[in-house]
């Protein structure tokens, strides 16, 4: 399963005008309890994508470090990127479609996980590649910033979960893309 697991502001943004998440971080209800849905989510995670903006935020704000242990792990950058040490990273300017099969077959059995950059979950949504949208909605407006689903379109989806962290700051949806 391909799965989109994010973090959004009330009005629908990823990231604010600068690019930061700051917002989100200084939210800690329900960020670590056990009502967040993230920690059973990664434990079916096999394989991950990002794109170069949501892995130059990594390299820029965490030097060093990552997060995903050694899942492979595929960025979607047409720029030269230097790689994170011990990350399995695979660095592509090929399209979604090309990818994503071995993507699937390196998660082995396990779901891939499309990690931030609204675009390129969009061009996974173009080609009928998305099935699972889990976001968290903080009460939080930006304004302005990254869009959570950038592309101007209707995508059916049911929604198959609600829950609200135990503080009650934070709504964890789970959408079904139909």
């Amino acid at each position: 399963m391909t799965q989109y697991f994010v973090a959004s502001s009330l009005d629908g943004f990823i990231a604010d005008a600068r690019g930061e998440i700051d917002w989100l971080l200084q939210l800690d209800d329900g960020l670590e309890d056990d009502t967040n849905p993230y920690a059973a989510f990664i434990r079916d995670v096999g394989a991950l994508a990002m794109g170069a903006t949501t892995y130059e935020w990594i390299r820029r704000t965490h030097p060093g470090e990552w997060f995903y242990e050694d899942r492979p792990t595929w960025v979607f950058t047409h720029r030269e990127l230097a790689p994170i040490a011990g990350a399995n990273l695979r660095f592509t300017a090929e399209p979604v479609p090309a990818v994503h099969a071995a993507m699937v077959a390196a998660a082995g059995g396990r779901n891939v996980w499309l990690v931030g950059g609204g675009e390129l979950v969009g061009q996974f949504v173009d080609h009928g590649l998305l099935d699972e949208i889990w976001v968290s909605i903080a009460p939080v407006t930006l304004g302005a910033g990254a869009p959570l689903l950038p592309r101007n379109r209707t995508t059916p989806m049911t929604l198959t979960s609600a829950t609200r962290s135990r503080g009650g700051t934070f709504a964890h949806l789970r959408y079904q893309v139909r």
